[in-house]
């Protein structure tokens, strides 16, 4: 049922009897307001359209936008007005303080001044470390049980807290942490013990990948032997890269140093005074200036090669990345004299660890050539649309080419392509996961001097369980690492801990 507002009824008042206007229903007023509203038709046209006039009509939108204006008026509510009540117990204290240790990074002495200044709760650090004692019983289980079967690709790392060392190891396709160890020591013996452990629960992978520390590599030998361990290429880059950026540096400087000199002739010259002396400094410092910038340059277009051709997930095939490797090698040697603090460093790193960085290049060209056979087609048109695919889809050649490969494959083009895609995104060149778990742990580990087993322990618990709220991968936003790792859900990691979450309904 519609009901007249007082707006309405002192224009139906003011409109004599017998018009048009006066006639109009309920129904139809609203229909009319809408359609002014809307501005599909022009005032004038619905005014003749019903036979009314255009301030009639102007009368009946502005009615409507009142009336849809309060409908979606924000309801004015008192800042102290009670929005629901919690029922505070013993239990509920608890759980609350383990969420503030991992979801607030909360210190525990942080933790007692919560609770004494919002809830007037009186707690000591001792009570807070008891909590978090008794998580720890609950959350051992998980950790030790979990079967690590599902792990292909595991990236193992070392970061310093107090001076100790604490072993991390993951998954680098689900970011589970399998490995959160405080240690003495992180040399063979150390991380042999740990992988053979990890071994009793399913750990199998087809790789490793790590930076170049002697102990991981060797303690997966005894551990693993004959399995790989790739070397990261980030970690290359990082050695390679301040090296150019230092002798880009260095050329500006003697750039500037020979302007000086150049600028310093000219007004000796203006003034009438001698040239000879700063004419023979000038000519000393162009050449070095010259030979600055020429290595600069050198070194700059090695370190492009290394990133974007050898390293490259798409480029040229395995035995072509080793030759190329090489000649960097054979050149940064033949440039060692020019800078003998800084090149010599990273050209002994490359020349040791060159198997271990390119062994993903090895496995790709093997995967390649799987693809090849399962699609009948020959390896190089596999390569050609990874390279293709390598392009972006804003580049300029990139859908000429693919034009011309569809053309060539037909039906097996999209299949092709689908199962180039999936293999190249699975492709592992670095370790970034445990860069990335690295950089959450620092968040934990500032607030703690003194780390213990025990409290690694939990975090590592909550790492594996807790739900990612965003990520650049779609398929993790809401799932935990556990739950990417065993394709199977759990309940929120509060609950596994034997507490039960509030609700408000």
């Amino acid at each position: 049922m519609c009901y007249l507002t007082p707006t309405v009824l002192s224009v139906q008042q003011a409109i004599p009897n017998g018009c048009p206007a006066k006639a109009l229903g309920p129904s139809q007023r609203l229909t009319l307001s809408v359609q002014a509203l809307a501005g599909h038709q022009t005032v004038t046209g619905l005014a003749d359209e019903l036979d009314v006039s255009r301030k009639f009509v102007y009368q009946q939108a502005a009615t409507a936008k009142a009336a849809l204006e309060e409908a979606f008026a924000a309801a004015d509510e008192p800042e102290d007005k009670v929005l629901f009540y919690l029922p505070v117990t013993k239990n509920w204290i608890r759980q609350v303080t383990i969420a503030l240790v991992f979801l607030c990074h909360s210190s525990l002495r942080g933790i007692v001044e919560f609770w004494r200044d919002l809830f007037s709760v009186k707690m000591c650090v001792a009570t807070v470390h008891n909590i978090l004692q008794d998580a720890v019983d609950k959350a051992r289980p998980y950790n030790r049980q979990q079967n690590l079967a599902n792990v292909k690709i595991a990236g193992l790392d070392e970061i310093f807290q107090n001076g100790l060392p604490v072993c991390v190891g993951a998954d680098v396709a689900s970011g589970y942490c399998f490995l959160l160890s405080l240690g003495d020591h992180r040399d063979a013996d150390t991380w042999g013990v740990h992988l053979l452990d990890l071994k009793e629960r399913g750990f199998a992978p087809e790789a490793t990948i790590a930076d170049f520390g002697a102990g991981i590599r060797a303690g997966q030998q005894l551990a693993m032997p004959g399995s790989t361990c790739r070397g990261d290429v980030f970690h290359a880059l990082q050695e390679i890269t301040p090296v150019v950026s230092y002798l880009e540096n260095r050329a500006y400087d003697a750039i500037e140093a020979l302007h000086k000199l150049e600028q310093k002739k000219i007004k000796t010259k203006k003034r009438g005074r001698p040239t000879q002396s700063v004419a023979r400094k000038v000519s000393l410092a162009r050449p070095v200036a010259a030979s600055a910038v020429t290595l600069a340059d050198d070194i700059a277009l090695l370190k492009g090669w290394l990133h974007y051709d050898i390293f490259a997930v798409s480029g040229m095939p395995y035995p072509e990345r080793c030759e190329l490797f090489d000649f960097i090698c054979t050149e940064l040697k033949a440039r060692e004299h020019l800078c003998p603090h800084r090149i010599p460093r990273v050209r002994t790193l490359l020349e040791n660890h060159r198997d271990e960085l390119l062994a993903f290049a090895a496995q790709l060209d093997a995967d390649l050539m799987n693809l090849a056979t399962d699609f009948q087609v020959p390896v190089d048109v596999v390569r050609e649309l990874a390279d293709i695919q390598a392009l972006g889809e804003h580049h300029p050649r990139r859908w000429q080419k693919e034009a011309a490969l569809r053309d060539k494959l037909r039906r097996r083009f999209h299949g092709l392509n689908a199962a180039v895609q999936d293999l190249t995104d699975q492709v592992v060149r670095a370790s970034s996961i445990i860069e990335n778990i690295n950089s959450r742990l620092r968040s934990y580990f500032f607030l703690r001097k003194q780390l213990g087993p025990e409290y690694l322990e939990l975090l590592q618990f909550f790492l594996n369980h807790h739900r990612f709220l965003r990520s650049d991968r779609p398929e993790r936003v809401g799932k935990s690492p556990a739950e990417l790792l065993t394709g199977q859900s759990h309940p929120h990691w509060l609950e596994m801990l034997g507490y039960r979450l509030f609700s408000r309904n």
